[in-house]
């Protein structure tokens, strides 16, 4: 009985004293009183009777397995939740009676539910209708001490945070109904990802030449929009990098990153009230649907006051769980590279860097550290499935961070099956290794190398989310270094976010990250409609997450930790790694291709043996590619 579902309907099973006691000292717990204890009550034994019961038995399981995922408790504790409503109601009509019936207690050691027991729940002197009655009116009563909005919307990380069943009127919109999480799957529709994959790798008449293959032709909407938006903003986009000062509504100018930086350090001082007065007069001036400089000014606020409150871990933990498909990310994947060349740089460099190396590999084992959703390999796939003699066998052992829920390993288990499907569909031999892991506690049997096989390992801007040694003595960083190492793989690329805002001290990581991420909204602004739902959708859910835990978030849960390029050649060359040099015809075509499709703004350059991308000169992502020292 205690598992079924339809609990609701039946109020005649919290006839219980155990249950009254628990339901009145939950009710004292609401009004802010203290529980009367009785002289001869035993300790907790209320306590006991709701730690013991199979719902949070079931709650408490699954907190430990799998690290108290949101979605997988929110049944069982929508119905403690539920359950502790019932008790509240039912408190006040158990005291009223009883009084009449029996004004003194007996004391027999069940506390205040003896002094009812007795003469009320064992004679059950009402019939169910009028029980359902008087239980009804104590609902009424009950819900007069209970607050008008949830606390549960704040207090993201209790593990009753999915218990917000009965609360439909959400204050924040950016919330979605938690029991939306219940679901543990998420379907996706493999024609559609395919038709997708497709279109990424449009070729203009030549097979041998897909388009991710620097071969990639805008759509002539989107170029001549971005050349309509370069030309409107004054010399190619020149105008908005003096953006930071924003017309207010009495028309004086307001500098926006100057506000930002003053209030940064009147939160480093715990000077609230002027924090306060200047995060008003940036809420004024900036709008997420503005300029770049309106919208980078709205982000960091958000950051700032979250920071303020000490909400800004709960808040990025919320935006992490928000599950996307496969699908949105591939659309939100393409309206970036269209507006802006980074990644697909990067991926192209990777890709090309690599089927150079295997020209005569029959076995390829790719180790992909952050493989996502795997967008990189579709690209390569297709190339592989041309080659000539016949497509060698490839192994891929993709790498992620473990999710919450019952399945850690679910989204890095469906990429490979989407793998597998498009293999299939070019022919192309195929092995998947699904790992969901901390990076850093992989031991290297786990990577399932073989004999005779080339081994490449692939980490793209995905280091970054590792700890370092001002967090961890043994830094995981370097321990991921040595495993690559240890794998001794024929080839490592590596490619990495050049930022200095990782800095331990808030002011200087603060205006570092204000300047990185200045460049970034741009850069956005200078190539996207300010009305595109990709580009909102982009700021909103990649760049805003990503600000919320650089200024949010302090200690282990600050895990957006860049580096230089610079600093990076250290760590490599220190694990026992060094540099390939670069291929020239490559930077050449790569340099073209960008002068031709991109905004002029849109920086590729070389230092030493590193490929730089960037925008207006700022350095944004660096490239390279190792071997074994």
């Amino acid at each position: 009985m205690l598992m079924e579902e339809d609990m609701e309907q039946k109020p005649c099973m919290f006839h219980d004293p155990l249950a009254l006691q628990a339901a009145e000292k939950s009710l004292y717990d609401v009004i802010g009183e203290k529980y009367p204890p009785s002289p001869g009550q035993s300790s907790s034994f209320g306590d006991q009777f709701l730690v013991d019961s199979p719902e949070n038995e079931s709650s408490y399981s699954v907190g430990s397995d799998y690290g108290g995922s949101s979605g997988s408790n929110s049944g069982s504790s929508a119905d403690v939740h539920w359950n502790r409503e019932v008790g509240e109601s039912k408190a006040p009509f158990m005291q009223e009676n009883g009084t009449m019936s029996n004004g003194n207690g007996s004391g027999d050691g069940n506390g205040v539910v003896s002094s009812y027991a007795g003469n009320f729940v064992v004679p059950n002197f009402f019939s169910g209708s009028d029980l359902e009655l008087q239980f009804k009116r104590g609902v009424e009563e009950a819900n007069k001490f209970l607050p008008k909005f949830s606390p549960l919307v704040i207090d993201l990380e209790s593990k009753n945070f999915t218990a917000g069943k009965k609360n439909h009127d959400r204050e924040d919109d950016g919330f979605e109904d938690e029991r939306s999480n219940k679901q543990s799957a998420v379907s996706v529709d493999e024609t559609e990802l395919s038709e997708m994959f497709d279109k990424l790798l449009v070729c203009n008449g030549r097979d041998e030449k897909p388009s991710c293959i620097l071969h990639y032709e805008a759509p002539e909407n989107e170029v001549k929009c971005s050349k309509q938006n370069g030309l409107a903003n004054g010399s190619n986009g020149k105008k908005k990098s003096r953006a930071k000062k924003s017309q207010g509504n009495n028309n004086e100018a307001v500098d926006l990153r100057t506000l930002l930086i003053l209030c940064a350090q009147s939160i480093s001082s715990d000077d609230r009230r002027t924090a306060n007065e200047l995060l008003k007069q940036i809420r004024q001036h900036s709008s997420p649907f503005g300029d770049g400089s309106q919208r980078l000014a709205h982000c960091f606020a958000n950051a700032l006051e979250a920071r303020l409150a000490g909400t800004g871990t709960q808040i990025y933990t919320a935006l992490s769980a928000e599950k996307t498909s496969a699908a949105d990310m591939l659309k939100a994947y393409q309206a970036y590279i269209s507006a802006c060349p980074f990644k697909k740089v990067a991926i192209i460099f990777a890709n090309h860097s690599l089927m150079h190396a295997t020209s005569s590999a029959d076995v390829i084992h790719i180790v992909d550290l952050g493989i996502l959703y795997g967008f990189q390999w579709p690209a390569l796939i297709y190339r592989l499935s041309k080659r000539p003699g016949g497509p060698p066998k490839l192994r891929i052992t993709g790498i992620e961070l473990p999710q919450g829920g019952f399945r850690p390993a679910e989204r890095v288990q469906e990429t490979g099956r989407r793998l597998a499907k498009y293999c299939e569909r070019h022919n192309v031999p195929f092995e998947y290794i699904a790992i969901a892991k901390k990076w850093e506690n992989i031991r290297i049997d786990e990577l399932k190398i073989n004999k005779g096989e080339f081994v490449a390992v692939n980490c793209l801007f995905r280091c970054k989310n590792l700890l370092d040694e001002t967090v961890v003595v043994s830094s995981p960083r370097d321990a991921v270094l040595r495993l690559v190492r240890q794998a001794n793989p024929n080839m490592f690329m590596h490619a990495i976010v050049n930022g200095s805002y990782n800095a331990p001290f808030f002011v200087t990581r603060f205006r570092e990250a204000l300047f990185h991420f200045t460049a970034l909204f741009d850069m956005l602004d200078a190539n996207m409609g300010r009305e595109d739902q990709m580009r909102m959708k982009f700021e909103k859910e990649f760049y805003g997450r990503e600000v919320m835990n650089v200024i949010a978030c302090e200690g282990s849960e600050r895990v957006e930790r860049p580096e230089t390029y610079k600093q990076w050649q250290v760590r490599n060359r220190k694990a026992g790694m060094k540099q390939l040099p670069l291929d020239p015809l490559l930077m050449k075509k790569l340099k073209c291709k960008v002068r031709g499709k991109y905004h002029e703004d849109f920086v590729v350059d070389e230092d030493g043996e590193w490929l730089l991308q960037g925008w207006k000169g700022r350095i944004v992502y660096a490239s390279s590619a190792w071997v074994p020292a």
